[in-house]
């Protein structure tokens, strides 16, 4: 049985950081793709960071420069290091587990709750 636990979230001032974690079991995990995508009030659920097998890695526009995406095979657990945070990046996100970066995501954690307010 795959599970993914998201870990890290909480409240964050504008401008701060926050380092998510994401760790997979029951699954090969060097053998996929992982991601992260964030769903705010309102909104559709969006495609953040994705980090393919081999580390190639891909952004969304509006974080490209702001967060980083990375694996520990060892570990079977992915981060998303956020920095320079904003009120608009407040939402719950959720890892996921794909085939390969243009699959559609297979497996999706809980989701945990990101909150940048002053």
């Amino acid at each position: 049985q795959v599970q993914l636990a998201e870990s890290g979230g909480g409240l964050v001032q504008p401008g701060g950081s926050l380092r998510l974690s994401c760790a997979a079991s029951g699954m090969i995990f060097n053998t996929y793709a992982m991601g992260w995508y964030r769903q705010a009030p309102g909104k559709q659920r969006e495609l953040v960071a994705a980090i393919s097998r081999y580390s190639t890695t891909t952004y969304a526009d509006s974080v490209k420069g702001r967060f980083t995406i990375s694996r520990d095979n060892a570990k079977q657990t992915v981060y998303l290091q956020m920095n320079s945070l904003k009120p608009e990046d407040t939402a719950v996100y959720y890892c996921n587990a794909s085939p390969s970066l243009v699959s559609a995501p297979l497996f999706w954690g809980q989701g945990i709750q990101v909150t940048v307010s002053s």
